[in-house]
């Protein structure tokens, strides 16, 4: 099955939740100079389709593009959200590339217009504080003497840097919605998941059914202990909330048996596929990760009868 529907809960929760512009907004606000966000049109903060973090980084990172207008001209912020645990040094490197896939991107759509100002934030979910320059320039060795020489050849930009190991609980800021996501990615990297600011009721209350749904989905994914779960949701007051959250807890827990059969299911047909057509198992395995649990005992049984690699395709034409 897709790796990407199992493992990867950071960036589900922080698109579930971030990718809702009033979220966004309510974040982002407060990370810039007033000046500069006074100019800015958060009413009108619209999210974009796509994503443009590189490949080999897509199990670390994450990443939601907005439009608005600064000052009445077109303006893109842009959000990576990063939860590896190692500090990065070229982060500024690695924004500058995804700000210039934007930019090609953007002329790709509107051919002939001026870019738009791009305003970048990295979202850190480190446990411990970066000690990382948020200027590109700091990356560039420039000899003594001749900076004001070699200047104007050169890249520059800065970036705001979000890091929620600087923050406590309390001092999140955002929505409800907001905060609560922040703390729980917060709390998910100092195991501190059971944690009463976790369980504001006061935030909880005000959230949608489905982030309450995500959250749950995330702490449980992060293997907690099972009977202090339990004791948390029997701690809330609120009768509804609470029937609410054991019930999506029950189904969650179901669920990830379910994924867990599914999963080991899978890893048996790849076995199969590479063993009896290592030729074509790397044009097979793709389309088996499309199959659900019953399409792929089905594929196992079959393959059992299957003589050659042709047959093997023959069964996917026919499906």
């Amino acid at each position: 099955m897709p790796e990407d529907d199992i493992h990867q809960p950071h960036d589900k929760l922080f698109q579930i939740g971030f990718g809702d512009p009033v979220n966004a907004a309510a974040l982002l606000k407060t990370q810039f100079p007033a000046e500069l966000t006074r100019q800015i049109d958060w009413a009108s903060l619209k999210t974009e389709s796509g994503s443009f973090v590189d490949p080999e980084y897509r199990k670390t990172q994450s990443d939601l593009l907005f439009s608005t207008t600064f000052s009445g001209k077109r303006c893109l912020l842009y959000v990576l959200f990063e939860h590896q645990t190692q500090e990065d040094q070229l982060m500024a490197l690695r924004l500058l590339r995804y700000m210039v896939n934007i930019w090609w991107a953007f002329v790709r759509d509107h051919p002939g217009e001026p870019l738009p100002v791009i305003l970048p934030v990295v979202l850190a979910q480190s446990a411990k504080t970066w000690k990382v320059s948020p200027q590109f320039a700091s990356l560039l060795e420039i000899p003594e003497g001749v900076d004001s020489l070699v200047r104007p050849y050169l890249p520059d930009f800065g970036f705001q840097l979000i890091q929620l190991a600087e923050h406590s609980f309390e001092s999140l800021p955002g929505t409800p919605a907001g905060i609560l996501i922040l703390r729980v990615m917060k709390a998910e990297r100092i195991a501190e998941l059971l944690n009463d600011s976790v369980w504001d009721e006061a935030l909880i209350t005000q959230i949608p059914r489905d982030l309450f749904h995500a959250l749950l989905r995330y702490i449980l994914a992060a293997d907690v202990d099972n009977e202090a779960f339990k004791r948390k949701i029997r701690e809330i007051s609120n009768p509804q909330t609470q029937a609410a959250a054991m019930t999506l807890a029950q189904q969650l827990r179901q669920e990830g048996r379910q994924e867990g059969r599914q999963e080991a299911t899978f890893g048996l047909v790849q076995r199969l596929v590479q063993k009896k057509f290592p030729s074509i198992a790397e044009q097979i395995l793709p389309r088996l990760g499309q199959f659900d649990e019953e399409g792929l005992l089905s594929f196992s049984e079959a393959i059992l009868f299957m003589q050659t690699p042709d047959e093997c395709l023959e069964w996917f034409a026919q499906k």
